[in-house]
């Protein structure tokens, strides 16, 4: 038996399901950061609509309390490389949906040149072949913050099982290159 209390939902869907631009702009980041579905959409708009009406609240706030939850929230986007060293309040409402979704390991991955594509990166991920920390992480959404970032790298008891497959696929290539080859030179 699971858990017997409900979980609440991570994210909104949107107002109005068929908005052409939307479609295409979602459609867009699915391939450009190879997104599983329009939820992990959803899920890094939601957290992103959080921060932004929590600046808001805090930019209209003068009370003491306000200067205090305005400074943790800066160092929080400052420790997810969302926000600069200096950077004000009203910095965090020029944040987009893109700025989340480069914080995922996913995409992290990807950049740091450890997967071909980005696709390749959610399955070496899902895996068990990403380390961060020296701390095997399988879940491709994972938010990485600016000290992990340097600490991400592939297992190495993965990287001879993966250059192997690789091996393997490039001999099975050769081979049916050599058989066509073959093939040819005995129907003509």
């Amino acid at each position: 038996m699971g858990d017997p209390r409900r979980l609440k939902k991570t994210y909104e869907t949107p107002a109005h399901p068929w908005q052409k631009e939307r479609l295409a702009f979602e459609i867009g980041l699915l391939e450009e950061y190879g997104l599983k579905n329009k939820r992990e959409i959803w899920k890094a708009g939601s957290i992103l609509r959080g921060y932004t009406s929590q600046a808001k609240n805090l930019i209209l706030a003068t009370t003491e309390q306000s200067k205090i939850e305005e400074k943790h929230l800066l160092e929080k986007l400052y420790k997810y490389n969302l926000v600069k060293k200096g950077a004000k309040i009203d910095d965090v409402l020029s944040l987009n949906i893109k700025n989340i979704l480069d914080r995922r390991l996913q995409t992290i991955v990807f950049k740091k040149n450890l997967a071909y594509s980005i696709y390749q990166a959610r399955q070496f991920i899902s895996h068990g072949h990403i380390l961060v920390n020296n701390r095997k992480i399988d879940v491709p959404s994972y938010f990485v913050s600016r000290e992990e970032e340097s600490n991400v790298q592939i297992s190495k008891s993965n990287i001879l099982k993966i250059l192997e497959s690789k091996n393997k696929k490039e001999d099975l290539k050769n081979e049916i290159k050599n058989n066509k080859e073959v093939i040819n030179e005995v129907a003509s």
